[in-house]
C-alpha cells in the first residue's frame, strides 16, 4: 500500500479528517485539484461544535486571532456606514447569534443555560471565521502532522476491491486501504461509486459577492425581505447576497457579471445601486439531498459530498467538520487493529440524523424566506418569536448544534452528548488534555477500580485524575476522540464499574492482555 487513506478533496473537511487520521497513526495522502485556497467567498461563520472540535485540538488562539481580524473589519464597515461612528466596541461581539431564514437571533435574548449553549467554554466565543481561514488553519496543521497534500491532483477514477482500493490521479495510480471523498457537493466519488442521492429539487437562485459599488449607502446592513424575494448586505464592505425565488439558474457555471449582479440587487432592494467591479462571486441553490449510506466497502463520503442543502444559517461546514471528526478515530482504530470493522457503521448510523436533520433547517428557512402570502405570515410568527427569550434560544441552540446527541448505550445526560468543557481543578480545562487525538477518562472521585479498567487501553485512552467543583455530583466521564461522551456515572452510581467496563469494549476493543473468543 502507498498509503493507508486516500482522502479526495483538500478543503476544511478533507483537512479536517487527514488531520485526525495522522493522529490516529494513519498514512494518508489528501488529494486538491486547486493549487491554493480558492478565494471565491463561501461560509463566513462557523457553529460552536466546530469551534470546539477545532479547541479539542489546541487551535484556539489562531481561530481567536482570526475572529478579531474579522471584527476590526466589522467595525471599519460600520464606522464607514456610520460617518465615522458605531463600531463594535471591544469584546461586545456583533450582538447576534446567526440567523434563522434572514431573521437575526439576539444574543442577549439567549439562556445559556440550555444543553450545550453554556458549557462549551472558551469555544463559545468563536464564531467570525471564515471558511478561507479555517481551510489555510488546518493546511498549516496538516503540514506540522506529516500529512501528503498533493496539491493541483485530481481524483480521476477507481476500482476498489475487498482489501484495497486503486486510485487513479492526474499524476499517476495510488493504492490505499481506503478511500474517503470530501470532494463536495459535486463529488466525483459519489458519482463514480454509485451512492444514493435521494432529496429535493432547487426552487431558488442565490448570488453571494464582494464587490465595489456605489449608492450602496441606502442598502440596509443585515438581512432585508421584500416583496420581491431577499437580500443581506455587510458585514465587511461590499459583500452582498441576493435570494430570488424564480427557478434554480439555468447554468449554475456560467460567470457571474456584474451586470446580473446590479439587475438582481436592484429588483430586490429596490435601490439603484452600481456595481463597477466583482472581486469575488458565487451562485448557489436550495437543493437538499443526502446519500442514504455514508459507506460503500472501502469507499466512505464525508462532507458535501454526502449531503448538500442551501448555505443559510452557516450551517454545512460545521456540519462537514462534525463528520471528520466522528470518522476520523474510527477509521484509524480499524486500521490499526485497534477496532472491527463494525465501528465504521456507526459513522452513517451516528452523522446520517443530524445531516438529515440539517437538510430540513435549511428547507424550512426557505420556506420563511418565499414572497409569497402566507410564507410572509409564517416569517411574522418566526420574527415574533425571534423576539423571546424562549423562542431564540430555541433557534440559536437548534442551528448551533446544540441538539446533536448520539445513540449511545447508557441513561446518564451526558452519555451522547458534546463533553462539557469542564473546569478543572489542575488547573486546565477539558479541552486541553484531548490535543492528541485519544480517547479520555476523567476521574472526578480518585477511584482506583475506574483506573485500574482503563489500564488495559494504555495507548487508546489516557487517563486524568482531577476535581471539578462546578460538577460535584459528577464522579467519572470517558471521553470519546471525538469529544463526545461514551459513558459518564455520578458519584455513587451501583454499576459505574460495569458500565465503563462495558463501554471501553464498545468503542475501543478489547483490553491489552485479554483473551478473545476462538
Amino acid at each position: 500500500m502507498d498509503y493507508d487513506v486516500v482522502v479526495a478533496g483538500g478543503g476544511p473537511v478533507g483537512l479536517m479528517l487527514a488531520c485526525e487520521l495522522r493522529l490516529g497513526g494513519t498514512r494518508v495522502a489528501v488529494l486538491e485539484r486547486l493549487t491554493e485556497v480558492n478565494p471565491t467567498i463561501k461560509g463566513g461563520a462557523i457553529t460552536t461544535p466546530s469551534a470546539e472540535a477545532l479547541y479539542r485540538r489546541g487551535m484556539l488562539p489562531a481561530l481567536a486571532e482570526v475572529q478579531r481580524q474579522a471584527m476590526d473589519r466589522f467595525q471599519a464597515f460600520m464606522r464607514e456606514r456610520n460617518g465615522g461612528d458605531g463600531g463594535v466596541a471591544a469584546g461586545q461581539g456583533l450582538g447576534f447569534v446567526g440567523h434563522f431564514a434572514g431573521i437575526m437571533l439576539r444574543a442577549d435574548l439567549v439562556d445559556r443555560t440550555e444543553p450545550g449553549l453554556g458549557d462549551a467554554g472558551p469555544a463559545a466565543e468563536i464564531a467570525f471565521v471564515a471558511q478561507q481561514d479555517i481551510e489555510r488553519l488546518l493546511g498549516g496543521r496538516a503540514d506540522e502532522l506529516g500529512v501528503d497534500v498533493r496539491r493541483g491532483v485530481e481524483l480521476t477514477g477507481f476500482d476498489a476491491d475487498d482489501g484495497a482500493v486503486t486510485v487513479r490521479t492526474s499524476d499517476g495510480a495510488i493504492r490505499a486501504g481506503w478511500l474517503v471523498g470530501c470532494d463536495g457537493g459535486r463529488s466525483t466519488v459519489r458519482k463514480l461509486a454509485g451512492f444514493e442521492f435521494p432529496g429535493t429539487d432547487p426552487e431558488v437562485t442565490c448570488h453571494q459577492a464582494v464587490v465595489e459599488m456605489t449608492g450602496a449607502e441606502d442598502l440596509k446592513v443585515g438581512w432585508t425581505a421584500t416583496d420581491t424575494g431577499v437580500y443581506a448586505y455587510g458585514p465587511m464592505p461590499g459583500r452582498v447576497v441576493t435570494v430570488e425565488f424564480d427557478g434554480p439558474p439555468a447554468d449554475r457555471d456560467a460567470p457571474v457579471t456584474a451586470e446580473d449582479l446590479q439587475a438582481r440587487l436592484r429588483r430586490i432592494s429596490g435601490v439603484d445601486v452600481t456595481i463597477t467591479e466583482v472581486r469575488t462571486a458565487t451562485r448557489f441553490t436550495d437543493h437538499a439531498r443526502q446519500v442514504t449510506d455514508y459507506r460503500k466497502g472501502r469507499v466512505l463520503l464525508a462532507g458535501d459530498a454526502a449531503h448538500v442543502h442551501s448555505a443559510f444559517g452557516s450551517q454545512g461546514l460545521s456540519l462537514g467538520i462534525g463528520d471528520a471528526m466522528n470518522l476520523g478515530w474510527k477509521l484509524a482504530a480499524v486500521i490499526a487493529g485497534r477496532a472491527l470493522e463494525g465501528l465504521l457503521d456507526t459513522y452513517t448510523s451516528e452523522r446520517h440524523p443530524v445531516g438529515a436533520w440539517v437538510l430540513d433547517w435549511t428547507r424550512s428557512q426557505v420556506a420563511a424566506m418565499r414572497p409569497d402570502p402566507q410564507s410572509r405570515a409564517l416569517r411574522e410568527i418566526v420574527s415574533d418569536l425571534a423576539e423571546t427569550v424562549t423562542g431564540t434560544t430555541y433557534l440559536a441552540a437548534r442551528l448551533n448544534g446544540a441538539g446533536v446527541r448520539y445513540e449511545v448505550p447508557g441513561e446518564h445526560p451526558l452519555t451522547g452528548r458534546s463533553t462539557p468543557d469542564l473546569e478543572l481543578t489542575d488547573g486546565g480545562r477539558l479541552a486541553d488534555h484531548l490535543h492528541g487525538g485519544r480517547a479520555l477518562l476523567l476521574d472526578l472521585t480518585d477511584d482506583p477500580e475506574l483506573r485500574a479498567l482503563a489500564a488495559g487501553y494504555a495507548g487508546r485512552v489516557d487517563t486524568l485524575t482531577a476535581g471539578c467543583p462546578s460538577r460535584p455530583k459528577l464522579a467519572a466521564v470517558l471521553v470519546r476522540p471525538d469529544g463526545f461522551t461514551a459513558w459518564a456515572a455520578d458519584a455513587g452510581a451501583p454499576t459505574s464499574t460495569a458500565g465503563l467496563a462495558q463501554a471501553l469494549e464498545e468503542w475501543f476493543g478489547v483490553p491489552e492482555g485479554a483473551v478473545t473468543p476462538g
